[in-house]
């Protein structure tokens, strides 16, 4: 008998550790905000998409100001469109053009690709298709989040809208809609009672609205910030001279919307959104101190290569403490820069567009998970 309860109070003794083991690890794990966007791209959203180009970095901008329990999480962005001729109607005109991913280069870049053409919108089959394909986190505390942008009644296509986003809830997914046109034809299409039954906001905006940029007396230096700034990026392995291009590719696309939406990207990529561990050595060597240890000669940035392992410490050393300082000059002048067009919005009332209809409801449902935005 006494041998029994000793081995009962040693098992327990385990399970109770294990408990706590298994708590202190999901408290330390980092929180994630996973952002899904569904867009129209048949033939008359290309005012929609130009809106979208031109608020992108305003909106990953916004989400870097969250933090959850004073820690601020990953996140991770995916993009599909709908209503498209060019997909085939087998899938029911819908296509993931990105799966969930921290690559915000890719995602930009994949976002200036998109074209328009008509075809069949289905918002059932596109958020169906995204819960299903998508790999969405499990754990409650995460945030997850569908946008889904369009014109058409949303209860177009085969498949029960009111399953969809059920099956959306049922994952711990808030969907968002955002109907192109008048408020009541969005009502009376159906896309309020989408963003009800998915536990989501309702918007309307008038997708061929001119964006309203705010220029600031403080957008030059960041602008000048930028080129430094991409001076402290180490290419390595295969990507790295294809995505040192691609970086620079798509600060290109930001400055062919507009200088401000440059500046935007800039205050991105100085933030803790922007990691690019694939293929730039100093990001890398951040996430793993043994990194330029164990990396071939031919694999390493032209910058590194013939130099004594003293040498490479150095140089990578001297590349990540400059980057870190033009990033705190970004974030100084980043918010005089956010002061400033605060101060000039006051007295404004402005426009919906799309970007301001996401990072609205980005803070309002952040607040419901506990994700605080400073």
């Amino acid at each position: 008998m006494k041998k029994a309860l000793f081995s009962m109070f040693i098992f327990l003794g385990f399970t109770a550790i294990t408990n706590a083991q298994l708590v202190n690890q999901q408290q330390n794990q980092e929180r994630k905000i996973q952002v899904a966007i569904l867009f129209d791209t048949s033939g008359s959203m290309n005012g929609l998409l130009n809106q979208a180009k031109s608020r992108i970095w305003n909106i990953v901008n916004t989400l870097t100001t969250f933090k959850y329990n004073g820690q601020t999480p990953v996140f991770e962005f995916a993009l599909y469109d709908y209503g498209n001729s060019t997909i085939s109607a087998e899938k029911q005109y819908v296509r993931c053009i990105s799966p969930l991913t921290t690559d915000l280069d890719d995602i930009s870049a994949k976002l200036f690709g998109l074209t328009t053409n008509g075809g069949e919108e289905y918002c059932a089959a596109v958020i169906q298709t995204a819960l299903e394909e998508l790999k969405w986190s499990k754990d409650s505390r995460d945030m997850k989040l569908i946008y889904i942008a369009g014109n058409e009644p949303f209860n177009q296509g085969t498949i029960d809208y009111k399953k969809s986003l059920k099956n959306a809830i049922g994952q711990d997914v808030f969907v968002n809609t955002i109907y192109c046109g008048q408020y009541e034809q969005g009502v009376r299409e159906l896309w309020y009672e989408g963003s009800e039954l998915g536990e989501g906001k309702y918007f309307n905006i008038d997708q061929n609205e001119k964006i309203r940029f705010i220029e600031t007396p403080y957008d030059d230096s960041i602008a000048a910030l930028n080129t430094k700034l991409n001076r402290t990026y180490l290419g390595y392995g295969v990507e790295g001279k294809r995505k040192k291009a691609e970086q620079e590719k798509q600060d290109e696309n930001a400055m062919s919307v507009a200088a401000e939406s440059s500046v935007e990207r800039t205050m991105s990529k100085s933030s803790s959104a922007y990691v690019n561990t694939s293929w730039d050595l100093v990001d890398y060597s951040l996430s793993d101190p043994k990194a330029l240890k164990d990396m071939n000669d031919a694999d390493l940035p032209e910058e590194l290569r013939g130099k004594t392992p003293e040498q490479k410490e150095k140089i990578l050393a001297d590349k990540r403490n400059e980057r870190a300082e033009i990033q705190a000059q970004v974030a100084r002048l980043g918010g005089k820069r956010q002061d400033y067009i605060d101060n000039e919005l006051k007295n404004t009332a402005g426009e919906d567009d799309f970007g301001k209809a996401v990072a609205k409801s980005l803070i309002e449902l952040g607040a419901k998970k506990n994700y605080f935005n400073n």
